[in-house]
């Protein structure tokens, strides 16, 4: 709890300051590793990971990979708010999605978290749902990145296999803002830039509107990502090949709408 509310409420203020005003992006990236390691410091860390049926231990390494995922997460959600609707849909899709591994790992006590901040999510969607009323900012998506990375985490205390569940539902953003990122650092941009050369971006001025990309995003997660994550965390396949499954279609849209490219598709 010390954990979740410390990391949230920083992140969230300091997305505030800079929505408001201006932080330069090394004083940003430095509070957002405060913030992941308040967290990690409360909730002891990586536990053990499992790929390919290893149990995996990583020690120091898995605090210093923790923080690096948790300041990605935060940063690649960000990145992603950048079309109505889109960073709500995402964040209570993979709420219930965890949610839901928890009621069939009968874990009832843990799902009350993801519940009470899809429940929130899910208020302030009324005013965001394209056309879009109301925006988060960088308080708000900061908020829910690093809130989505620390109960990605959590998960993994409690089953191992749920990280890699929660790393599958989370997989739409992930591979989109990860692999726009690739193509930019390729092309030598400054990557803390602002730009709209994300996936999704490039969607939605083809389809010349946000609602369409939105509920596509509520499909992939619901339909695709959900029955891999399900599959996965109730120990039925290995974690690794199920993200595996679960990205490589998301790969091909991103390719198809040129995420990280300056053309339109």
């Amino acid at each position: 709890m010390w954990g979740l509310l410390g990391a949230g409420a920083w992140v969230a203020v300091v997305g505030f300051l800079d929505d408001h005003g201006h932080i330069p992006a090394r004083w940003r990236l430095l509070a957002h590793f405060i913030g992941a390691v308040w967290a990690l410091a409360w909730m002891g860390g990586l536990p053990s990971v499992v790929i390919f049926g290893c149990d995996l231990a990583l020690g120091w390494l898995g605090y210093v990979l923790a923080a690096f995922y948790l300041v990605w997460l935060l940063n690649l959600y960000n990145f992603m708010d950048g079309i109505d609707g889109i960073a709500s849909v995402e964040a209570i899709s993979v709420c219930l999605g965890g949610a839901l591994l928890y009621v069939l790992l009968g874990e009832s006590t843990a799902v009350v978290a993801p519940l009470l901040l899809a429940v929130a999510v899910a208020g302030f969607l009324f005013w965001n749902f394209p056309p879009a009323r109301i925006f988060m900012g960088d308080a708000g998506s900061g908020f829910l990145g690093i809130t989505l990375g620390v109960l990605s985490l959590q998960a993994s205390w409690v089953a191992p296999q749920l990280l890699w569940s929660w790393l599958i539902l989370l997989g739409v953003f992930i591979v989109d803002a990860t692999w726009t990122l690739f193509r930019r650092v390729l092309r030598g941009d400054k990557v803390y830039e602002a730009h709209r050369s994300h996936a999704y971006q490039h969607a939605s001025r083809q389809f010349g509107q946000h609602l369409p990309v939105t509920l596509g995003v509520a499909a992939l997660n619901l339909l695709w990502l959900l029955p891999i994550a399900v599959w996965v965390g109730v120990g039925e396949g290995d974690g690794a090949v199920g993200m595996l499954l679960a990205y490589v279609p998301l790969i091909g849209l991103a390719i198809k709408y040129r995420a990280g490219s300056l053309s339109t598709p």
